[in-house]
């Protein structure tokens, strides 16, 4: 990783990545993550001509953790971009976000178009009003037989949400309560063990599970002891564990969580705002990646008009770790040919 510096932005010291020279490209992080999880993008996208910077987001890291929920919403993570550009004397620049990094990204050129040249979606697709987690391919099968869920975008997505999973459902964990924040902090590096693998699952023996098998109870999985052996292989290190375990360890999860306890205000805000991306972007989908599922990016095309798509395969959630040499090469390669250094 480049040196850390810290900016001010929209009220918060902010820790920042920064590598190149050139148009400028910014890469957000997901949940549970870090700017650490872009370490094998910002070398090479910096050799081939950009500079390429990368921020531990609100709530991460080393950037400063604001204690109201609220304080997580989109306007303020999209706010907090803003901030950062200005900060660095940056005009426009690619937004290049993965999993919740993904739903930043999507949303800067809905509410900052002007400050946006390009956006890169990794695993995450473009799904207008918070609808992502009731999409087909996920929900199928999850509701009484003969009753199909249609989700609804004039309805808010957690009330949707209540009425096709269980409550054991990661997502309906985190806006109920915090067992979910206390059973993650309880073994951080249990979570970073047991999540961060691959070839754990493919998405064609996932979607053979029954219904009960795909409420993606992650988090109330913490309550069983571990498994004495892992299904998969690890994607880090033991050094690159020890840095994620030490990074949690001193914040906890609750900040990230935050951001998914937003979810209801981000749809209300976002209702009448024009749902059509005017900018150049990149889709890049994970083939066994059972939560963002390629199947989801089908439908991405009637909102982004210039848009192109790629599917690497044999790879699950943790794309930029899993498989380094793939995403880099996809980014590069779209960047020279959309924005030439």
């Amino acid at each position: 990783m480049p040196p850390v510096r810290y900016v001010r932005t929209n009220g918060i010291d902010m820790a920042v990545y920064e590598a190149g020279k050139g148009p400028a490209m910014v890469l957000l992080h997901g949940f549970p993550e870090l700017a650490f999880s872009w370490r094998h993008q910002i070398a090479p996208l910096a050799a081939a001509g950009y500079r390429v910077i990368v921020p531990d987001q609100r709530g991460y890291g080393l950037t400063e953790r604001p204690s109201k929920v609220e304080d997580y919403d989109m306007v303020h993570l999209t706010g907090d971009l803003i901030g950062l550009l200005d900060a660095l004397g940056v005009e426009k620049a690619v937004f290049a976000g993965h999993d919740w990094g993904g739903l930043i990204a999507w949303q800067m050129p809905l509410f900052h178009q002007n400050r946006v040249a390009g956006v890169i979606g990794l695993n995450t697709p473009f799904i207008p009003h918070e609808m992502l987690w009731l999409q087909p391919s996920l929900v199928n099968g999850l509701t009484a037989p003969g009753k199909p869920f249609v989700a609804d975008a004039t309805k808010d997505p957690i009330t949707q949400m209540r009425e096709v999973y269980s409550p054991d459902m990661y997502v309906l964990m985190f806006e109920d309560g915090d067992l979910a924040d206390r059973l993650m902090a309880r073994d951080v590096a249990r979570v970073f063990r047991d999540n961060m693998r691959k070839g754990v699952i493919t998405a064609a023996q996932y979607a053979r599970l029954p219904p009960q098998a795909r409420q993606m109870a992650f988090i109330k999985a913490l309550e069983q002891p571990e498994p004495k052996t892992l299904p998969g292989s690890s994607i880090l290190t033991s050094d690159e564990l020890a840095f994620y375990v030490d990074s949690f360890g001193r914040t906890g999860f609750t900040p990230g969580i935050n951001w998914y306890r937003n979810l209801s205000r981000n749809w209300k805000a976002g209702l009448n705002v024009d749902q059509t991306i005017k900018v150049p972007s990149l889709m890049i989908g994970a083939e066994d990646d059972v939560v963002l599922a390629p199947a989801l990016m089908d439908g991405m095309d009637v909102h982004i008009a210039d848009l192109e798509k790629h599917v690497i395969t044999g790879c699950g959630h943790w794309s930029q770790q899993e498989k380094p040499e793939e995403v880099t090469a996809l980014m590069a390669d779209w960047l020279k040919r959309r924005f030439p250094a």
